[in-house]
């Protein structure tokens, strides 16, 4: 099979096409016939040498596939031969063929593409486990989404909106921000200009949000406890602004905050497997009755890996970055 490897650490040309072996299903396993990828903030980690994958993935980069089920541990997975399918996977996704755990492989909702269904499974899995699980967030409480325009910044909007929250979501122009309101944000916040703590407190009454959803981390994280509310959560998720923080832990105790954070890949199965059954039973839903569309913004060939990394990198994209795989 094709596939794309890293040549060794560096920047998007050490990104290469190459022919591997097809990967072997063990137990408990699925061989996907990958039609698309998703592209995503981890894999251009892993191609810098920053990010490794977890032990016994895969070393070829690509963390969310879709495609068709073409073989594996079909026994009691619901799933069949032929079958169109998105996955969650720890590794390998820049390929013809991956292997996915059967837990992690979800039915590729009715209406969408390849493409699009290519965009869901980081993304989604990522907000449910973060927000939803972690964060507890509750009917009637609101969200700041910090990177409103990213492939994580859009599934949050969207999911928080469509199951009726109110939601705040900062990105870097008013364009972007127009966007975001687009998706369902309530308010844009344009970071460049504006303080959103100061337009958070405003829109809230000078309560604040209940849930923080970060991945910026750095200076952001005192700014983003200055704008919870009481017995709120704040979330990160990647340290895109640096991981050191100050913290004024005297808030923290006064107000009963919770400041937490966690990664998705090196997670196991069965913890993903669980994310998998809830995404399944409420978002897939919302999707397939059109009230929440994943954002595909722009899709390259396999071959053109190094070009979507340089996109990634840009942070000009609004929504998710997709390879399309054409398989042997």
């Amino acid at each position: 099979m094709q596939a794309i490897e890293i040549a060794q650490p560096g920047g998007p040309e050490v990104l290469r096409l190459v022919e591997r072996p097809r990967p072997a299903p063990a137990r408990g396993e699925l061989l996907i016939r990958v039609l698309a990828a998703g592209v995503n903030r981890p894999d251009v980690l892993q191609r810098r040498g920053a990010y490794a994958p977890p032990p016994g993935a895969s070393d070829l980069p690509g963390l969310e596939v879709a495609g068709v089920v073409e073989d594996g541990d079909l026994d009691g997975s619901g799933l069949a031969k032929g079958d169109a399918v998105t996955a969650l996977v720890a590794g390998g996704g820049y390929a013809e063929y991956c292997v996915a755990p059967v837990g992690q492989t979800l039915p590729l909702p009715r209406g969408l593409s390849f493409a699009e269904g290519a965009a869901l499974p980081e993304t989604y899995f990522t907000v449910w486990s973060n927000v939803f699980d972690r964060g507890q967030f509750a009917p009637g409480e609101s969200l700041l989404v910090q990177g409103g325009t990213s492939g994580i910044g859009v599934a949050a909007i969207q999911l928080a909106a469509a199951l009726g929250h109110r939601v705040f979501a900062t990105a870097g122009s008013a364009d972007k921000c127009r966007a975001c309101e687009a998706l369902g944000a309530q308010r844009g916040i344009d970071y460049r200009t504006e303080d959103f703590v100061a337009v958070v407190k405003q829109a809230t009454g000078g309560r604040g949000v209940d849930v923080v959803l970060d991945m910026v981390a750095g200076d952001y994280v005192a700014r983003e406890i200055d704008c919870l509310a009481d017995d709120g959560r704040l979330l990160i998720i990647a340290t895109l602004g640096g991981s050191k923080a100050q913290v004024d832990v005297g808030q923290v105790l006064r107000r009963r905050l919770t400041v937490t954070g966690s990664t998705l890949r090196p997670r196991s199965v069965e913890f993903k497997a669980a994310i998998a059954r809830r995404l399944q039973a409420v978002v897939w839903p919302l999707i397939e009755a059109g009230r929440i569309k994943p954002m595909v913004y722009r899709r390259f060939a396999l071959g053109d890996a190094a070009a979507a990394h340089g996109l990634m990198e840009s942070s000009t994209h609004i929504g998710k970055i997709v390879l399309d795989v054409a398989p042997a």
